[in-house]
């Protein structure tokens, strides 16, 4: 099956190509249901994030925001970045990381490495008391989501983060 070039949006699965036109049924399911499982799952998310957002920020030192967690927390496992790639990974303004970047610093958190190649380039690293201070958090947040996974059977688990997971693979590609 080719895909309708008049088509709002074309999903390619390894089974199909599926066309979404509004006014159209999608896989049996007509405009307004799609809408509504739309509209659903914007709002779990929606919940879910300020929720877990507001327990991060009762855990987080005062001097640490939930956005600066989330930075050393990439650095502890991806290693070094640039800004300009902290900016990609996290979908914000250059300046935004810049300011996470200099709070964090000033804080000794991270550190600024000059690359060696092309000393313009200047990497971004956790520093030993960076890397202490998110190995603690990280073990609080892990409380946290086990306390909200608990209540799926294993079953529902894995079949949750799977099918999170390709909804963020997608969104990759968008």
């Amino acid at each position: 099956m080719q895909p309708d070039c008049e088509a709002d949006i074309v999903l390619l699965s390894n089974s199909s190509i599926i066309e979404l036109h509004w006014g159209v049924e999608w896989m049996g399911v007509d405009e307004n249901i799609l809408r509504s499982l739309i509209y659903r799952y914007e709002m779990a998310n929606f919940t879910f994030e300020r929720r877990l957002n507001a327990r991060m920020r009762d855990i987080l030192p005062e001097e640490l925001t939930v956005e600066q967690f989330k930075t050393i927390r990439y650095l502890k496992h991806n290693g070094t970045s640039t800004s300009s790639e902290l900016s990609e990974i996290f979908c914000v303004g250059r300046s935004s990381i810049t300011a996470i970047v200099s709070r964090l610093s000033d804080k000794g958190l991270i550190e600024r490495l000059p690359e060696e190649k092309d000393r313009r380039v200047i990497n971004l690293a956790l520093t030993e008391e960076g890397d202490r201070i998110c190995g603690l958090m990280e073990e609080q947040v892990l409380v946290i989501l086990t306390g909200m996974i608990s209540h799926f059977d294993e079953k529902e688990a894995f079949s949750f983060v799977e099918t999170y997971e390709k909804l963020a693979k997608q969104s990759q590609k968008s």
